[in-house]
């Protein structure tokens, strides 16, 4: 059997296809078996004061998706394209593997595989950004 496993902590909370679940009091493991669920942990998600850089907007968009909070075809699109806007800024060999791997998730209509790979330049764009007097 493949699909993603969910390994929760005790209370932490997931939201699958638009539904809030909370684990119970120990820890325990789920696999999410149907295809193209739409999975997104709490404890991951970015609040809407925190989509204050690029890469954590584009999260953020995404993860809107993954709600049920945005419609994908209309949505699919401006991600697309502020994505490659960050190509133009990002330029290093390993930001732009997970700019790939973001557009071709995006395009096959996996947006958690994309919102993933965007999540890990998330500590980049943090010491880009502490880098840069203000």
């Amino acid at each position: 059997m493949s699909g993603l496993v969910l390994k929760l902590s005790p209370k932490e909370r997931v939201l699958v296809n638009g539904a809030v679940i909370e684990n119970g009091d120990r820890r325990s493991r789920l696999s999410i078996v149907t295809p193209n669920a739409n999975i997104l942990r709490l404890r991951d998600a970015i609040h809407p004061e925190q989509a204050n850089t690029p890469v954590r907007r584009v999260c953020y968009a995404l993860q809107l998706i993954l709600t049920g909070d945005s419609v994908p075809e209309e949505a699919s699109l401006p991600i697309l394209r502020r994505i490659e806007e960050l190509s133009r800024i990002l330029t290093d060999t390993d930001s732009r593997r997970h700019l790939t791997l973001a557009t071709e998730a995006i395009l096959a209509g996996r947006h958690y595989q994309g919102l993933k790979a965007l999540r890990t330049l998330l500590p980049r764009e943090d010491r880009l950004l502490a880098a840069c007097p203000q």
